[in-house]
């Protein structure tokens, strides 16, 4: 969230902090759920159940879902692939 175009979309500091508050109120709740499922999507998949999916769609198209679930494993998987190869970011 650090880069230059988030900045420019008005990414802050403080809204980068608060996706660790699932109660901040600088995040919209479209994009608390997104924050949620990619956490979920990298500490334990098996918690995207029928009940969070349903939760999900109340914010997000079927498309974006799919984006944001693309997205999100990219760089969960990038996350993953720096650890094990040593490399600092």
């Amino acid at each position: 969230m650090r880069y230059a175009g988030a900045r420019h979309a008005g990414v802050t500091e403080a809204k980068i902090a608060a996706m660790d508050d699932e109660s901040s109120d600088l995040l919209t709740a479209r994009e608390r759920a997104a924050v949620k499922f990619a956490e979920k999507l990298a500490v334990d998949h098996h918690k995207v159940d029928d009940a969070f999916w349903a939760e999900l769609r109340a914010h997000f198209s079927e498309a974006e879902i799919i984006e944001l679930a693309a997205h999100a494993t990219v760089y969960i998987g990038f996350g993953r692939l720096n650890e094990i190869v040593g490399i600092e970011i």
